[in-house]
């Protein structure tokens, strides 16, 4: 029997790979032929200060201006929030702070995730070995599949 996926989460951050990621979970979603429709969930995690290597090497300012943040959100959501009203597929955009590997891996075992959907830009090793690597962490750490889109 074919295992349908009901609940998809695909990890966003604005970046062209969860871009690409994003508009594969819709895709999978809309392909879902079954009396139930299949639900996206986009999940924008924003690393704490303390806890992303980002801050280390580049200044983060706190986020003050409700104005201010609205327009990043909805410019890291455009695409998947186009995508999603294109094909008709209900989604569900979601913002949390924390570390991004271990938010999607909690938030799939929350919401019963049957697959989660993460962008990789194909980094070289010696890179991944030194940043580490969101996707694979997720890979290791999920209670479901995990549906790998390069870009």
């Amino acid at each position: 029997m074919l295992n349908l996926r009901k609940k998809i989460l695909v990890a966003i951050d604005g970046s062209p790979y969860s871009d690409k990621a994003a508009e594969e979970a819709v895709r999978m979603a809309a392909g879902s032929r079954s009396q139930f429709k299949s639900k996206v969930f986009a999940l924008l995690v924003v690393p704490n200060a303390q806890s992303s290597s980002y801050s280390d090497f580049v200044p983060v300012k706190p986020l003050t201006e409700t104005e201010q943040w609205e327009d990043i959100r909805k410019r890291i959501f455009y695409i998947i929030e186009k995508s999603a009203a294109e094909y008709d597929v209900p989604l569900e955009m979601i913002v949390e702070a924390g570390e991004p590997a271990e938010k999607l891996v909690e938030f799939a075992k929350q919401e019963g995730v049957d697959v989660i959907v993460i962008g990789s830009s194909g980094k070289g090793f010696l890179e991944r070995r030194l940043k580490g690597s969101v996707s694979r962490r997720v890979a290791e750490l999920a209670p479901c599949s995990v549906y790998l889109v390069r870009a």
